[in-house]
């Protein structure tokens, strides 16, 4: 195996921000800088995302208001999907629009039935520069979603409405994580 070949393997473990905190409602600045720190950052938000057990993880939830983030998520057919996405573009939703849970690691331990489509197209860039499109499909899908929304300030939590928002701001209010 190639020296560094896993995603993640020389980042650092970074604390996550929780709900609440003002970055997560930031809009992320685009990446204009391509060197050596967009490439740590990319290795410390594998490393974080991997340490919390998700699926998905933007920039902004470490604290850091940038337009990135990374995956390893399977779509409903259980295909792997790894890879990270710097300044990415939702330039697509299809399908159909299904309610699914939907939890974030800034607000562990919670999910609540949110709508996403079930298919989804994100265009940017690698951490090299390089051109970049990904596809999703099912759970892969809702997870390019989510990831895009956080890096316009916004958390499932925002999707909600009614009895569901509700029921999750009872929830976070009880999380022993919530301050």
């Amino acid at each position: 195996m190639r020296q560094g070949s896993i995603p993640g393997a020389h980042g650092r473990v970074r604390s996550l921000g929780l709900l609440g905190d003002p970055v997560l409602h930031a809009d992320c600045a685009e990446v204009t800088d391509f060197g050596p720190k967009l490439a740590t950052l990319v290795e410390d938000l594998f490393a974080t995302m991997y340490a919390a057990h998700g699926v998905g993880l933007a920039a902004n939830q470490i604290g850091e208001a940038l337009r990135v983030f990374v995956y390893d998520c399977p779509d409903d057919e259980d295909e792997r999907h790894l890879g990270h996405v710097v300044n990415p573009r939702l330039v697509e939703t299809g399908g159909v629009v299904v309610r699914g849970p939907e939890g974030c690691l800034s607000l562990p331990g919670l999910e609540a039935g949110t709508e996403r489509h079930d298919e989804a197209v994100v265009t940017g860039f690698t951490v090299t520069g390089e051109p970049v499109t990904v596809r999703g499909t099912g759970f892969f899908a809702r997870c390019l979603q989510h990831e895009c929304d956080h890096l316009e300030g916004r958390i499932y939590a925002d999707r909600l409405t009614g009895r569901r928002h509700r029921k999750l701001m009872r929830q976070v209010a009880r999380a022993s994580w919530h301050h």
